[in-house]
């Protein structure tokens, strides 16, 4: 069936699950990444959302992924663990390190689990928000194999390593959640962009010999977000991370091992270790309204804090559907076939 189509947010999760299961992964594990791509389709989170699943089904396929990965947990400190993926993608360890680090935060205050050798760590401010959602605050952090520019340097140097820090509010008020990379433009989102046969944002990329490109055919590397102030975070996400947890990326690829993958770290916060959490949640929804109430500049109509926007299309979406280009249509229900599944109801 052709597209463009638009699809309910229930039953976009419930088939992105059951191709997953179709492809050998366990209903659990299914489940983690239909989710996850769900959360951030609803978003408007694109590069991250629906349209990773045939790229998922491709790195199970070819082995860059593990189907049947055993998943282990070194509890080092009551406050702190090490969860080894075995090359499962991002959405299946990071949702089981974010329990883990939820369950210790409330025990000891402050928690931080760590996460080595996956292979996609998602959208890292899904981690966050499931974070937040339990009252808590979540701050996300990843790095991976190079394709960003690091600044005097030319070529793929770091990772674009995102970072997300998730805040709670108040009630019938969206989380707190920046969510960025350390990149002008996120690898996936010059994917979004070819597929829709759209130019790049000036200065966003260049080709793999550092000429500047708004091509996205052309774009190999994206380039740092403020320069040196970006590629700096990168490398410092990479120390923090892969070294911390003794994986480190960046020396071995640059050296010639090249297999993907990535590290992540996930630290919570629970407020009630520091004061009120009453006290806390309504300086929190203060400090947002202070920031709307500040004077507009020419031509703004509303003043935003991170999360808003992206919740208010989540709202949207979640009443109208999530909207699914046609060639992404095409590829779903291709792959679908291929492994027998049945294609939901569209619009």
């Amino acid at each position: 069936m052709p597209g463009p189509v638009t699809v309910p947010a229930e039953a976009l999760e419930d088939f992105a699950r059951d191709i997953f299961v179709a492809t050998g992964l366990s209903v659990d594990d299914s489940t983690a990444l239909a989710r996850s791509f769900v959360w951030a389709s609803l978003r408007g989170i694109d590069s991250h959302g629906i349209a990773r699943v045939p790229r998922y089904v491709e790195m199970f396929e070819s082995g860059v992924a593990n189907p049947t990965a055993s998943i282990t947990v070194d509890d080092t400190r009551p406050g702190a663990a090490v969860v080894d993926a075995d090359f499962a993608p991002g959405p299946i360890a990071l949702t089981r390190a974010a329990t883990l680090a939820v369950e210790k935060a409330k025990s000891q205050g402050v928690a931080i689990v760590s996460v080595r050798n996956t292979v996609h760590t998602g959208a890292i401010g899904y981690y966050a928000s499931l974070i937040a959602d339990q009252g808590l605050i979540g701050i996300g952090i990843a790095a991976g194999s190079p394709m960003m520019s690091y600044t005097g340097a030319v070529g793929a140097s770091v990772a674009t390593s995102p970072l997300a820090i998730g805040v709670p509010s108040g009630a019938g008020r969206p989380t707190v959640l920046l969510d960025m990379a350390t990149s002008l433009i996120a690898m996936g989102k010059i994917a979004d962009y070819k597929r829709k046969g759209l130019p790049l944002p000036d200065g966003s990329a260049t080709t793999a010999d550092g000429t500047p490109t708004t091509d996205p055919e052309a774009a190999k590397v994206p380039t740092p977000l403020g320069g040196a102030k970006g590629s700096g975070l990168s490398l410092m996400f990479e120390l923090v991370t892969s070294v911390l947890v003794t994986a480190p990326i960046l020396t071995p690829y640059h050296a010639g091992t090249k297999k993907h993958r990535q590290n992540a770290t996930l630290i919570v916060i629970d407020p009630a270790a520091f004061g009120d959490v009453g006290e806390f949640i309504a300086n929190v929804d203060a400090t947002v309204e202070t920031i709307h109430a500040l004077p507009k500049a020419e031509g703004v109509d509303e003043i935003f804090v991170p999360g808003e926007r992206s919740s208010a299309k989540a709202a949207n979406r979640s009443e109208a559907g999530i909207p699914v280009g046609e060639k992404l249509w095409t590829e779903l229900v291709d792959l679908a076939a291929a492994l027998g599944v049945v294609v939901p109801e569209v619009g």
